[in-house]
C-alpha cells in the first residue's frame, strides 16, 4: 500500500518537519472564509468569531449587509400580514353578499390560519438551503396571486380556499427571525428579531385601519 504525505510549509525552518492536523485544519477553514467573504468591510462594527454578525442595531441605517437585511425582513413580514389579514374585516360584507353562514366564515377563517402552519414545516428546511431572501421574496409573490384573485369569490368553498393559499404568507415569519439571526450576534439578537417581528405583526394592525 503506498502512503501518500502532504507537506504545507509556513516557514523557512518548517521545510523539514511535517505538517500537523491541526495547522491543515486551519489553513483549510482560513481559506474557506477568505473564499467567501463578501464584504471586506463594513458600517456597523461586528464580531469575527461570530461569522462577522453584528454587534449594534441602528435602526437609521440601512447599509448592506446587516441592516439592509434588517429593514427587508420586517418590511417583508409586515407586507404578509397586511394581505393575510385583509380579508377580514370585510368578512361582514362578503357574508352578505354571498349569503354565507357564520359557520362557513368561521371555516374560511380557520383554513386561513391553518395554511401557514404546514408552509412553516418547509420554509424551515428551505432557509437552511437558499437563506432567507428568496424564500420570502418567492412566498410574497406567490401570495399576491390569491389576494388579487379575492374579488372573484363566489361561494364559500372559494372563500375557504382562497383564505387557505392567502395565509400561506404567514410563513414569512420563519425567513423574517432566521435573516435577523443571521445578521446579529447573540448579544442583539433578541432585540433584532423582537424588532423586526413586532414591526411585521404591525401590519395586521395596519390592514384593520386600512380595509376597516
Amino acid at each position: 500500500m503506498t502512503k501518500l504525505s502532504f507537506a504545507v510549509p509556513l516557514h523557512d525552518d518548517d521545510l523539514d518537519r511535517p505538517p500537523t492536523t491541526s495547522t491543515c485544519r486551519s489553513l483549510t477553514n482560513q481559506t474557506i472564509q477568505e473564499e467567501y467573504k463578501k464584504y471586506s468591510s463594513y458600517v456597523l462594527p461586528v464580531d469575527p468569531d461570530q461569522d462577522d454578525k453584528a454587534k449594534e442595531i441602528r435602526i437609521c441605517n440601512f447599509s448592506r449587509p446587516h441592516m439592509r437585511a434588517f429593514h427587508c425582513s420586517w418590511w417583508g413580514f409586515f407586507i404578509a400580514f397586511f394581505i393575510w389579514f385583509a380579508i377580514a374585516p370585510l368578512l361582514s360584507e362578503i357574508r352578505d353578499s354571498l349569503g354565507l353562514t357564520k359557520g362557513e366564515i368561521w371555516t374560511s377563517s380557520i383554513v386561513g390560519v391553518g395554511g401557514t402552519i404546514f408552509m412553516r414545516f418547509a420554509l424551515g428546511p428551505a432557509c437552511d438551503k437558499w437563506g432567507a431572501r428568496i424564500p420570502m421574496a418567492a412566498l410574497l409573490c406567490a401570495a399576491s396571486i390569491p389576494t388579487a384573485c379575492t374579488g372573484f369569490v363566489n361561494s364559500a368553498t372559494g372563500l375557504a380556499i382562497i383564505r387557505l393559499f392567502i395565509g400561506t404568507a404567514g410563513g414569512t415569519f420563519v425567513m423574517c427571525q432566521y435573516w435577523t439571526s443571521r445578521m446579529f450576534c447573540r448579544e442583539v439578537v433578541g432585540t433584532a428579531n423582537a424588532l423586526v417581528g413586532g414591526w411585521g405583526n404591525l401590519g395586521g394592525g395596519v390592514t384593520q385601519l386600512v380595509m376597516g
